[in-house]
């Protein structure tokens, strides 16, 4: 069965910076593979994309532009916040670290961003993903391609479908 929407594809992958030979960012492996149904925005639309019609054995390598991935840098998304936004009791709590990362609520549901600085009076949260701005390059094998299941919807989404106007 070749990978079309709403089929569910199990993999391996090897995610690098930049090509083929770049750093290793993430990986899946025979032992442990990435499972993911298509067509239900899982994974990066080009990332899906690029496996569209590929069927188990087949290998494949592509490339992702820092648009077509994660996005681009943007200083927009690096934000000044009240520290007292972070206190409790009067106390800065304790997961407020440089490096960190925290869910912040936002208006657009929560984000993670990731604590920069942190000053007198502010903290400095960058809400840039933490691949933005990084070309990709995905390598890897379809292990398995197969039809959708009741089940593998009821797994994935809860199961009620009346909250996002049905899946299958």
């Amino acid at each position: 069965m070749k990978i079309q929407d709403q089929t569910v594809v199990t993999m391996t992958y090897i995610l690098r910076e930049k090509d083929e030979n770049g750093r290793i960012i993430q990986e899946a492996t025979k032992d442990n593979p990435f499972t993911f149904i298509c067509g239900m925005h899982q994974v990066l639309p080009k990332f899906e994309e690029n496996l569209m019609g590929k069927e188990p054995g087949d290998h494949y390598c592509f490339y992702l532009t820092p648009e077509e991935g994660y996005g681009v840098r943007d200083d927009r998304n690096i934000l000044d916040l009240d520290k007292e936004i972070f206190m409790q009791n009067g106390v800065l709590h304790e997961m407020v670290k440089v490096g960190a990362q925290l869910v912040m609520q936002t208006q657009q549901g929560p984000m993670a961003a990731v604590v920069r600085e942190i000053g007198d009076q502010h903290v400095k949260m960058d809400f840039n993903h933490d691949l933005a701005g990084v070309h990709l390059c995905f390598s890897g094998e379809i292990l398995d391609v197969r039809e959708t299941t009741d089940d593998d919807f009821s797994d994935s989404c809860g199961g009620s479908c009346e909250s996002c106007s049905g899946c299958h």
